[in-house]
This record gives structure tokens, sequence and C-alpha cells, in this order.
């Protein structure tokens, strides 16, 4: 039976879990993730389990969060004027906003408060600073 090794583009369907059970996300439904194994299209901690399965072998693997998205990072979060931000958007605690960077790439970004003065944008990953579980099954090795 062949096992999948670095360098291998597999197709996987996967159900990611929070360490409190929430589901985050899953393919399921969906056409499975395809990928090359050891090329970085994935965080680390999974694309490290995909190698040594075989097509239909499912497992549960246990992601830390320095494997995943990383620590939070403190300096991704900034205060800005209210007065910064166009008076036509009303801003809510956990909104997704999409901010120009000063080099003109498109960046996402999550208010974490508001108030009269100031807008606090959060750059971080969502899931920064998170352990992650996924279950995941081998679909296929092209």
């Amino acid at each position: 039976m062949t096992q999948v090794k670095t360098g291998d583009t597999v197709r996987i369907h996967y159900t990611g879990t929070l360490a409190d059970g929430t589901e985050f996300d899953s393919s399921r439904g969906r056409d499975p993730l395809e990928f090359t194994v050891g090329s970085g299209q994935i965080i680390p901690g999974l694309d490290q389990a995909i190698p040594g399965m075989a097509v239909g072998d499912t497992k549960s693997v246990e992601v830390p969060a320095a494997s995943a998205y990383g620590a939070v990072n403190p300096a991704a979060i900034q205060n800005v004027p209210r007065s910064q931000v166009p008076p036509e958007i009303a801003l809510e605690v956990g909104q997704q906003l999409q901010v120009q960077a000063p080099d003109g790439r498109v960046v996402p970004v999550m208010v974490s408060a508001v108030d009269d003065e100031t807008v606090t944008l959060d750059m971080n990953h969502p899931l920064a600073g998170k352990d992650l579980t996924f279950a995941i099954e081998l679909v296929s090795i092209n």
C-alpha cells in the first residue's frame, strides 16, 4: 500500500476543532483539500502529520498554536483614532474589516474594541494563540 511522502500531492477531508470542541472549519460537504506535502501550503503541524498515511487512513492530530497560526502578537493590535474610520462604517466588536497597509497590501483585521475616541484593530489570525485538533482522512495521493 502506497504511503504519503514529502512532495506528494494529496487530498484530505478534515474537520478542525478548538480545545472546547467548537468546530472552526471542515471540508465535509466540499471538495477535499488538495496540497503538496511539505510545501508550506498548510499549517506546519497538520502538514507534518500526513507523511506515512495511506489512502483511506484516518487520524486525529493535535496541533499546538506554535505549529498552527502562532502566538498572539501584541504588536499586531493597534489603536486608531475613531476619526480615521469612515463614518458610514458602523463598528462592532468582532467585526471583520479590511484595511490598506502603507505598502498597498489589503490586510484583514478584526475590531476588538470600540469607544467614542478609539478603535482597536487586531491583525492577528483569528486562530492565533489557539491549540487546534484536526480529524483527517486521506482521500488520495497523486
